[in-house]
């Protein structure tokens, strides 16, 4: 039996912790499961100091302390890897989720302390592994899905791993081992409709891995069959690729019905929850692919389980509402009239952008219309319609600004956007790689990094603040200026800035306001009314 520690490290340090991260309370629950001795420490909920880090860690012999997350918790990583290896300089040290599997062998050039990485999807990944510990004289070469250290510090892969088929087999998330009262019940709250701001006991639910969408700057990292080893003239593999434009892999899956219904029971039980929130990439993908039954199914099950709530008169309610995610081009009336009757009070649109020459060219699907339209269909269905826009692509230009303030004097809101960014793994990172690299030139040694790669990862965040800018049009300064009048509603001073800008550039008026003008000129351009 070997004995196990996982540490979630701290993400978006600016934000109150909300979400138990739900792949490492799986890969929690699966060792459990297994017959191994398992803790998780929640850096993430906790935000302690250095010592106190110290103090858990050195707290037991374990045979393995397992880290992982998404791209953005990098710098926390860093500092917790370093306090592990000194720490408890006998225990194995991994590192698993998006963070490392975007960028594998560089991201273990920047970390010496972890011994192997999980590369992509790890349900099975982590079985081999603790069984390997298990025995004498193990060897990791022989689990597939790893990336490891060989002889003279050399970085390998070993077979890369398929998928798990069937997600219905996996154990419900070890919701127990995270401090779910101290911490994720008091930020419950979630501020995008009555219900949400009102929930006191919130949990969240996975239903699916995977969207049908190509968006360019979205990444599956190896979860919907995008991930491709990439091997040299001796047959050993040197890294791995994602999905290239017109080249695109999707292997959907999702739990069923009933699996998700009876997890919402379990919650109700055992927390008394009264929101569940569903972190799926793209909801409607899964009712899409279903043929309208997913939903619906859900739906049923619902009001079968007498979880549908129904509210008091004093504010709160007997029951779960619940949410998710949606997408312009895949809900309808009818789909969404009926989740709104089965409790579902709020869903996050990613509509990106407003202007339909912006939206041909990043692989959403979708355009103005069928924007505008989605977010009166789920008002109108007694949903809270949550539009998240960007600004700041690539072919971004004047008059693409003005397209999203005029869309929040159609719909009656504003939205403050987050700006286009580059994630590893993403389409986008790919093609702006060595464009990002210069931004960051000679970042990496000021800040004794390893090199400016690993400066502009250790730099990024959830992208409400400037990183690496692939607009070609504005530089980061001009993005944040032009966004802080955008939201104060000011198509005055952008009008006035906009002369300067073509004045500096030499761009007559007439003329697209864009650098680019052979990828936005093919483009119809929409008139601002």
């Amino acid at each position: 039996m070997a004995k196990v520690l996982f540490i979630n490290p701290t993400v978006r340090e600016e934000e109150e912790p909300k979400h138990i991260p739900m792949g490492m309370a799986q890969l929690a629950a699966i060792a459990i499961k297994e017959g191994h001795d398992v803790q998780i420490f929640d850096q993430n909920a906790w935000r302690q100091e250095d010592d106190v880090v110290r103090d858990v860690i050195s707290s037991d012999n374990w045979d393995l302390i397992g880290i992982g997350g998404i791209t953005t918790a990098y710098a926390s990583i860093k500092k917790l890897v370093k306090i592990c290896k000194a720490c408890s300089p006998k225990s194995l040290i991994s590192l698993g989720g998006g963070v490392l599997t975007s960028i594998p062998k560089e991201v273990m050039s920047w970390l010496p302390e972890v011994d192997f990485g999980f590369v992509g999807e790890s349900y099975k990944t982590i079985v081999d592994v603790l069984d390997a510990l298990d025995t004498k004289n193990y060897d990791l070469k022989n689990v597939d899905g790893l990336i490891l250290r060989g002889d003279n510090n050399k970085i390998i892969f070993t077979k890369q791993r398929t998928l798990l088929h069937d997600l219905d087999l996996l154990p419900y998330p070890a919701y127990e081992l995270f401090p779910v009262k101290e911490v994720y019940f008091k930020n419950s709250a979630m501020m995008y409709s009555e219900e949400g701001m009102l929930a006191t006991r919130r949990m969240d639910i996975n239903g699916s891995l995977g969207c049908s969408l190509v968006c360019k700057f979205c990444y599956h990292l190896g979860i919907t069959g995008d991930m491709k080893y990439e091997k040299n003239k001796s047959g050993e593999v040197e890294n791995v690729s994602f999905d290239k434009e017109g080249n695109y892999t999707r292997n959907i899956r999702f739990h069923s019905p009933d699996y998700i219904i009876n997890q919402a029971v379990y919650l109700k039980k055992k927390y008394d929850v009264n929101f569940i929130y569903f972190l799926d990439e793209n909801f409607m993908t899964m009712d899409v692919f279903s043929k309208r039954t997913w939903l619906r199914d859900i739906c049923k099950g619902w009001k079968e389980a007498g979880l549908v709530p129904k509210k008091k008169k004093d504010g709160t309610w007997d029951g779960v509402y619940w949410s998710g995610t949606s997408h312009a081009t895949l809900c309808n009336p009818e789909v969404l009239g009926m989740m709104a009757k089965h409790g579902c009070s709020h869903l996050v649109y990613g509509y990106e952008h407003f202007d339909d020459r912006i939206l041909k060219t990043i692989g959403k699907g979708s355009n103005r219309k069928t924007n505008l339209r989605s977010f009166f269909w789920t008002l109108k269905a007694g949903i809270r319609p949550i539009p998240n826009q960007i600004i700041g692509f690539p072919n971004e230009d004047f008059d693409s600004l003005r397209m999203q303030m005029k869309a929040w004097d159609d719909l009656g809101i504003v939205t403050k956007p987050h700006f286009a960014t580059a994630y590893p793994g993403s389409l986008w990172f790919t093609e702006y790689r060595d464009e990002i690299l210069n931004q960051y030139k000679g970042q990496g040694k000021k800040l004794g990094l390893h090199d400016d790669l690993e400066a502009y990862i250790y730099d990024l965040g959830d992208a409400s603040r400037v990183s690496g800018v692939i607009s070609k049009n504005f530089n980061a300064v001009e993005l944040v200026g032009l966004r802080e009048m955008m939201l104060h509603r000011q198509y005055d001073k952008i009008d006035q800035y906009e002369k300067e800008w073509r004045r500096k550039h030499n761009i007559k008026d007439g003329e697209p306001s864009t650098l680019i003008r052979e990828k936005i000129s093919k483009f119809k351009k929409i008139e601002v009314a």
